[in-house]
């Protein structure tokens, strides 16, 4: 059974309260309980963590690869820009990361348009609300499909 750690950064502790006319009202609770039972249905466990302290996020994403960790689903919200230390944690481990963006951030503030660990990821979506977190590990599963064949 494949293992997907589902990581969030700054802030999204606030989902559901903070500007929900971008983020939604859903809460974090709500996304995490969300993902485990789809997981479930999909033959996959996720594990969730949510850190507003960029040093717990870096633990954790080498303790990913030390874990039997198969993929991180990962909003490294505002570290997104300008973390090179996450940066070079995901460059640095093997287990591969998708970067997940509650909103477009390509719509919103010119210094939300760069991302800093996009270059290291496997993939980014952006835009889609908490279903990019679902599309996410719909990738992983599709791509366990495909190591099978």
């Amino acid at each position: 059974m494949k293992k997907i750690l589902m990581l969030n950064g700054p802030n999204l502790n606030r989902l559901g309260k903070r500007e929900p006319g971008i983020y939604g009202v859903r809460t974090l609770k709500d996304l995490e309980e969300r993902m485990i039972q789809l997981g479930t249905e999909m033959q996959m466990e996720v594990v969730c963590f949510q850190s507003n302290h960029e040093g717990e996020l870096i633990d954790k994403l080498h303790e990913a690869e030390d874990t039997g960790i198969d993929g991180i689903i990962f909003n490294p919200g505002a570290f997104t820009h300008y973390s090179y230390a996450i940066r070079d944690a995901i460059a640095g481990i093997a287990c591969p990361v998708i970067e997940v963006h509650i909103s477009n951030v390509y719509k919103r503030e010119e210094f939300r348009h760069k991302s800093v660990v996009a270059p290291v990821s496997k993939g980014q979506i952006a835009g889609l609300g908490l279903l990019g977190y679902e599309l996410a590990l719909d990738a992983f599963k599709r791509e366990e499909g495909k190591e099978e064949e």
